[in-house]
């Protein structure tokens, strides 16, 4: 049996689902079983296979792709919601299937991919665990989004193209199917654009390097790609170097808002455990829980004011979105949105540290874990001082 057919004991199946289980229901359902699980994964950077399982069990793998292509087509909001329960239960669960979402989101917006190839991927990923994610960053290059092109390149060939490159941060690399690899082309006039790379071909190799503070069951390892041959229909959506692409802003949209429902999740976790924690702790100098105390209860109140904001902010704009009702700087809106969650989200479980001292930080309470993981949202494109730079520069109305 392999890794992607194993479930963990305790793991939910689709037998416990019928048809009078909503969608949000079974999110709720299966955030407590992988949150029992979550501590073990992050201790030992292994890969929750067993929670894709169940989240293709609950039939929560095809949420962004098309009605008309057997998916069930979820718009901004919903989407958000379904990301933001799972990382109740486990962050890093939460960000592989937000990037597979991206993906199925962003080819379903644009239909830029072979129609054949294109169903195809849907198919798979409403029968089984087909999951999909970008490879974008290179040990030289960094991210690209500051900029840059990429080292990893692919020549035409009679039989197809053949790619050759070095990825890093490739999240979900021990359970993905398939790559989108961005990369330039070997010719005269250099295109750029991405490139569809399944698993399973002679040259691909994952390499184990992930070992990082938070978000350490994402499997983000190296992805080393060595004349790795593919089909000329698998090349996605190629343009010339020098010809500037219109950047759709709903893309960027998309993005952040996702990652800010994810890291609002890990907050409200955290904030969970903490009222469950104040309840219960009574020191014997007080005889009375620490929750009676006004510090503590002044203290909780500002985390739920920080994550009322963040809810508000979030799902505001995600529903402006989905009824079309966005104005024409949607993109630079949601950037301030993702800037001003992640930052209450980081706070949030701050004030929870704050506030338990020791216990908060010991490895057999999950407060410890939700801060290391909710730092990790600073990481993600776009970063706050490009968020920041490009607020600043449509207010000065500069360029």
């Amino acid at each position: 049996m392999t890794p992607l057919e194993q479930l963990a004991p305790n793991a939910l199946t689709s037998k416990e689902w019928d048809s009078s289980t909503s969608v949000f229901e079974r999110v709720d359902a299966l955030a407590k079983d992988f949150a029992s699980r979550a501590a073990i994964h992050d201790k030992e950077a292994s890969f929750p296979f067993e929670n894709f399982t169940a989240l293709h069990e609950a039939a929560l793998l095809s949420l962004t792709i098309p009605r008309e292509l057997g998916g069930q087509g979820f718009g901004l909001a919903d989407t958000c919601k379904v990301i933001e329960g799972v990382a109740r239960g486990d962050a890093s669960t939460a960000l592989v299937l937000t990037m597979h979402y991206l993906q199925h989101a962003h080819a379903s917006r644009h239909r830029r991919w072979h129609p054949e190839l294109y169903k195809r991927l849907c198919r798979e990923s409403i029968e089984g665990i087909a999951l999909l994610n970008a490879a974008r960053v290179e040990p030289e290059l960094g991210t690209p989004a500051r900029g840059g092109l990429p080292a990893t390149f692919a020549e035409r060939t009679a039989e197809g193209w053949r790619l050759t490159g070095h990825k890093q941060y490739t999240t979900g690399s021990p359970i993905l199917r398939y790559f989108v690899v961005w990369a330039r082309t070997i010719e005269d006039e250099p295109q750029v654009g991405s490139f569809l790379v399944p698993r399973d071909l002679p040259g691909l190799q994952i390499v184990e390097t992930w070992d990082h503070l938070g978000m350490r069951a994402t499997g983000s390892h190296d992805l080393i790609l060595e004349k790795v041959l593919i089909p000329h229909e698998y090349a996605l959506n190629l343009s010339s170097v020098s010809a500037s692409q219109p950047i759709d802003p709903l893309i960027s949209t998309w993005g952040s808002l996702t990652i800010s429902a994810l890291y609002q999740g890990v907050a409200t976790s955290a904030r969970n455990w903490l009222v469950e924690y104040l309840n219960e702790r009574t020191p014997s100098n007080l005889g009375e829980p620490l929750a009676s105390l006004p510090r503590f209860q002044i203290a909780i109140g500002e985390i739920e004011a920080l994550l009322f904001a963040n809810r508000k902010i979030l799902y505001s704009l995600a529903k402006e979105i989905d009824n079309n009702e966005y104005e024409s700087n949607v993109g630079l809106q949601a950037q301030a949105v993702k800037y001003l969650t992640t930052k209450n989200s980081i706070r949030a479980v701050e004030i929870g540290l704050e506030l338990t001292g020791n216990p908060g930080l010991m490895k057999k309470n999950p407060l410890e874990r939700h801060y290391r993981d909710v730092l990790c949202s600073r990481i993600h494109t776009p970063q706050n001082d490009v968020i920041c730079q490009s607020l600043g520069k449509l207010a000065l109305k500069v360029k």
